[in-house]
């Protein structure tokens, strides 16, 4: 699609995600830290955009901005869009930044279209999503509600090693308001909470969709720095029996966890397994010794409460299993966990009638990552989320949107916002 065939706020969310992409380099691809200089510009960027179309700004306690565009009636309850701006070392453009340029584009078609809604929209761009920077689970997003938990101010950034609460002291943010509690966005104000994001899976490009609905956000857990405990010993002189291999003890838990992974999928259930990082110490292995210590990372994820405690129930027999099988002992280290979220079906169907309206495909489609919407639909705030066809995944330089793909979204967008304007807040 040439940019001519782009709504006018197509346009503005590509020279906004250009901008972004130029400001932001880092090869081979950008970097937006939390808390840091990537993500101070863009939010400096889109909050002057928001403002050259008219809307308000304003910055809480913990730094995220929410950018209104008034409508005719402020008692109404409000229609928000968000995601968010930082984004993991050396990653994609796109991630977290698609959503917020598309609230703004949003914006845009409405002011351009001289239609101003009966209740305030507004574009809320949150802080510190990715918990590559910090150990916790959205607290951007949390601290907006006034959820975030006093003890997550003290958790530490993964490169300078200085807290959360310096970080936003730093950037001239309140982290003592933070820890009271004090929300930046009142939670019963809310009538919708809608977020856009590329989608970080193949399942939108396998169905040749540009767009899809989000019917929930996978909740998991992950063992950050676990560890398989065995015995060094030399190659040649240790005999079998006398073993306590680290490295067969781990490949045991590999095959047990695939095996209860298959048996999940046998019972029509979704999840995901993931040893992300496996080391040894290299001042201790070597080509002709036994492993006594290897390193490694856990992650489950599953839309189904279920699915995960039944994932970790079997963990800890396997766990226990392979112990007393391989003579090591497993060490599993701090246990960071976040819940499954389910989307508003009142949202999705209000979704579908807008896809419906404008002829656009727009299948249901499970999300396996999380994100800020999480937050939202925990807190009981009607929760919708809307994927952008991506290819390449997320979190590295090759992240592929199309602003085509973008433009798909905001139309159906600003179809969902004026036709939620125009009736009740329930279907």
């Amino acid at each position: 699609m040439s940019s001519a065939a782009l709504t006018a706020g197509g346009r503005l969310a590509g020279r906004l995600l250009e901008t972004l992409a130029q400001a932001t380099t880092d090869a081979p691809g950008i970097t937006r830290v939390a808390y840091g200089p990537g993500e101070r510009f863009a939010h400096d960027l889109v909050r002057a955009e928001a403002e050259k179309l008219g809307a308000a700004a304003r910055v809480d306690a913990a730094g995220n901005v929410y950018l209104t565009l008034s409508g005719l009636n402020p008692e109404l309850s409000a229609i928000v869009i968000g995601s968010h701006l930082d984004s993991v070392a050396h990653g994609g453009n796109f991630d977290g930044a698609a959503g917020v340029v598309a609230g703004l584009a949003v914006m845009a078609e409405l002011v351009g279209q001289d239609i101003q809604l009966s209740r305030d929209l507004i574009v809320l761009a949150t802080r510190a999503e990715e918990a590559v920077w910090f150990p916790l689970s959205y607290p951007g997003s949390q601290a907006a509600l006034g959820l975030l938990e006093p003890q997550a101010l003290e958790a530490r950034r993964s490169d300078s090693g200085r807290t959360l609460a310096e970080h936003m002291r730093e950037e001239g943010f309140d982290p003592d308001a933070v820890r009271r509690g004090v929300p930046g966005i009142d939670a019963g104000r809310i009538a919708a909470f809608v977020e856009v994001h590329i989608e970080q899976g193949p399942r939108l490009i396998a169905a040749g969709a540009p767009v899809g609905i989000v019917t929930g956000i996978a909740g998991g857990f992950r063992y950050v720095d676990a560890k398989c405990l065995g015995a060094y010993a030399h190659s040649g002189a240790e005999p079998r029996f006398a073993r306590h291999d680290s490295v067969l003890g781990f490949a045991d838990l590999v095959a047990s966890l695939e095996n209860e992974w298959d048996a999940l999928e046998r019972d029509g259930h979704e999840a995901t397994i993931t040893f992300g990082r496996v080391q040894s110490d290299p001042t201790q292995h070597g080509g002709s010794r036994v492993l006594g210590e290897l390193g490694f990372t856990l992650d489950v994820r599953s839309a189904e409460a279920v699915v995960l405690e039944r994932i970790e129930a079997r963990l800890q027999t396997i766990l226990a299993e392979v112990a007393r099988k391989r003579g090591v002992t497993f060490e599993p280290g701090p246990r960071f966990t976040w819940e499954p979220a389910t989307m508003s079906s009142a949202l999705m169907a209000r979704l579908d009638r807008a896809a419906a309206a404008l002829q656009m495909r727009a299948p249901h489609v499970p999300s396996g990552a999380g994100h800020d919407a999480a937050t939202f639909a925990g807190a009981g705030i009607p929760t919708a989320m809307l994927f952008v066809r991506n290819e390449n995944g997320s979190h590295n330089p090759h992240e592929a949107m199309e602003i085509a793909d973008l433009d798909q979204a905001i139309r159906l967008l600003l179809r969902f916002v004026t036709d939620f304007d125009n009736s009740p807040d329930q279907p």
